[in-house]
């Protein structure tokens, strides 16, 4: 029997995994010069549930544009393509994994602390001053994905990682490689370039846990592993000080925050979280 992979794990059921055809259809569309953003904006439209979710995001506190967006077309112009890209694969993925065991995952509870570190990845992006930042909400959003396929596909072992690890996420990852033999950092990364994703954010997802290890996209990673510890705080009762003296002294330096900007992150952040939440999965509970 063929030892199981990350890959294999992905490529065995990427079709449970799947997106709708609807983002594969705009992503083929962004790249042919042929198509303007009025045609993406009509081929948005005849989806009356993502128009209105997308509107609804352009017209929140996430862009904060003074004026109201009425229009798909609109919220292209302003907001760019590639994030327009990244809105339509946020809001389609949190409705993507319906076949989860529910013994093993909370999926509402999964959604929250996935969101909550979205938003506090792109807030941490923001005090960087990197481009396009809203990047790294995505990126914060799907950190995590891969431990769903592993319920899904390994729902025996994952239980056993669980039970061992008595609700304490800092030796999931541990546990993982041993009794599985790869954590979800790296079937999240698989999935992530299965779908066509950008190298950088395939490469955050894989290093996550250990950002020394990226080669490339070095921020991008230390940015994500440093939005996880922080999203975990309140349930792990440590203070922003708390956190910072644990992290790696390169993550401080790489990012160049500081213990200050952080604290203002965080203040934003729980302002932001719920509504954000609401946005991208709508009549999911908030609790």
């Amino acid at each position: 029997m063929p030892a199981i992979t990350p890959e294999s794990l992905v490529e065995d059921k990427l079709e449970l995994f799947s997106l709708p055809d609807i983002y594969f259809q705009i992503r083929a569309m962004i790249s042919d010069p042929r198509f303007s953003m009025e045609d993406l904006g009509r081929v948005i439209s005849k989806d009356p549930a993502l128009t209105i979710r997308l509107l609804k995001i352009v017209n929140s506190s996430f862009y904060g544009f003074g004026a109201r967006v009425d229009t798909v077309s609109r919220a292209i112009t302003l907001i760019g393509i590639n994030d327009l890209q990244n809105l339509i694969l946020a809001t389609s993925v949190v409705d993507s994994f319906n076949n989860i065991p529910s013994d093993l995952i909370d999926m509402a509870a999964f959604w929250l602390r996935s969101v909550n570190c979205g938003v506090i990845a792109r807030l941490l992006a923001r005090k960087c001053a990197i481009l396009h930042s809203e990047r790294l909400f995505l990126t914060g959003l799907l950190h995590d994905i891969g431990s769903l396929v592993l319920y899904a596909k390994l729902p025996g072992k994952s239980l056993e990682v669980l039970l061992t690890a008595t609700n304490n996420r800092d030796l999931v990852a541990d546990l993982e490689q041993e009794i599985i033999g790869f954590t979800h950092a790296d079937v999240g990364s698989e999935l992530i370039k299965a779908w066509g994703l950008p190298d950088s954010l395939t490469e955050a997802v894989r290093c996550y846990l250990n950002p020394e290890k990226a080669l490339t996209h070095k921020l991008d990673a230390h940015l994500l592993f440093l939005a996880t510890r922080l999203v975990d705080s309140a349930v792990q009762n440590k203070s922003v000080a708390e956190i910072l003296a644990e992290v790696p002294e390169e993550t401080l330096v790489i990012t160049r925050l500081n213990e200050l900007q952080v604290i203002d992150v965080m203040k934003c952040a729980n302002a932001e979280f719920a509504h954000t939440f609401e946005l991208m999965a709508p009549g999911k509970r908030f609790y």
